[in-house]
């Protein structure tokens, strides 16, 4: 009998929970890391072989899928991303490694949208600065900043991004946006104005990044990229930490080069508690949960499963599987 390890905290023995059941279903055995936090990707190399031994399929998270690792894991055949980033594995060697990787396209992108809107919110009207110091006893009267009239930018016009333009839209904001590959019948239906990179930063009020981690976007957000950017405007990451050199973005805030910041993703994750961004007032934080509602965390847990399923069935999840290159090779 196959066996599937599910990984993410959040879906941790739930025996009951639709994808849990699908597997089981399927004819797959379904089980969970020794270690509860297997899934923040703190274990090395070793730890996380010992960990995936005799495992043929996982619902993956944020562990790390090395070279090593594949080359020690003979058995893994599915590696089955909950979610739709997959900078923790190397996907090059899983392809060496005849190790399908997924993605859950259709899934979380909501949940993403509705934080990143969150996250712009508490920003904009200072709700946990003005939460903590009224629970203090004060009565703080710094006006707040509206949204209706002003400019959001969204670094990314995918799913996620598409789905916020629309919030953002209902809310009465102009919306622009930087993508490489515009869904353009959207563009059009909703009357977004697709411009540059540097256009994007010089008049945003809020922009809000929403594109894969990768050598071209890595550190993309720096000091060079914040000078350009208006000095009250606000910046949110509901991406990938790594997107952003925290250090520059730290002066930013300081020196009063932009207004504020909401993250609910760091270079380093879990981030440490001296982390220097922790310090500021104008900064709202969240631990990378922007994906992970009751709604989204079904969804992509069912959507995860039904392409093990699938790919252990000899059907091709068209659309899911990120190293597409073994469609007609790859066997379980």
């Amino acid at each position: 009998m196959p066996t599937v390890q599910i990984n993410p905290e959040t879906m941790l023995n739930k025996p009951d929970a639709p994808y849990a059941r699908l597997l089981r279903e399927a004819g797959f055995d379904v089980v969970y890391p020794q270690n509860p936090q297997f899934a923040r990707g703190g274990c090395s190399e070793e730890e996380t072989i010992e960990e995936l031994r005799g495992i043929h399929a996982v619902i993956a998270t944020g562990e790390y899928y090395t070279d090593a690792v594949l080359a020690g894991c003979p058995e893994l055949r599915v590696v089955a991303r909950a979610g739709v980033g997959y900078d923790r594995v190397d996907v090059p060697a899983a392809t060496r490694h005849n190790v399908a990787v997924t993605i859950t396209p259709t899934a979380n992108h909501e949940a993403v949208a509705e934080l990143a809107l969150a996250l712009l919110l508490a920003a904009a009207k200072r709700i946990v600065p003005n939460d903590r110091a009224t629970r203090g006893g004060e009565w703080p009267r710094t006006p707040l900043h509206p949204l209706r009239t002003r400019t959001v930018g969204i670094f990314g016009l995918g799913r996620i991004g598409r789905s916020l333009a629309v919030r953002c839209q209902a809310l009465g904001m102009t919306v622009i946006a930087t993508e490489q590959f515009p869904q353009q019948e959207f563009v059009a239906k909703h009357g977004i104005e697709l411009v540059d990179f540097d256009a994007l930063l010089a008049r945003s009020d809020f922009l809000s990044v929403h594109c894969p981690l990768t050598d071209e976007t890595r550190g993309l957000f720096n000091a060079a990229a914040f000078a350009k950017m208006k000095p009250d405007a606000t910046f949110i990451n509901t991406a990938r930490g790594p997107l952003v050199c925290e250090t520059d973005l730290h002066a930013a805030l300081t020196s009063g080069r932009l207004r504020a910041a909401a993250l609910d993703v760091f270079e380093q994750e879990p981030p440490s508690a001296d982390n220097p961004l922790f310090q500021l007032d104008n900064v709202t934080v969240a631990p990378h949960i922007a994906g992970a509602d009751d709604l989204s965390l079904e969804r992509m847990g069912v959507e995860a499963a039904e392409c093990i399923v699938a790919l252990h069935a000899g059907r091709w999840p068209e659309g899911a599987v990120v190293n597409d290159e073994l469609k007609g090779s790859w066997k379980w």
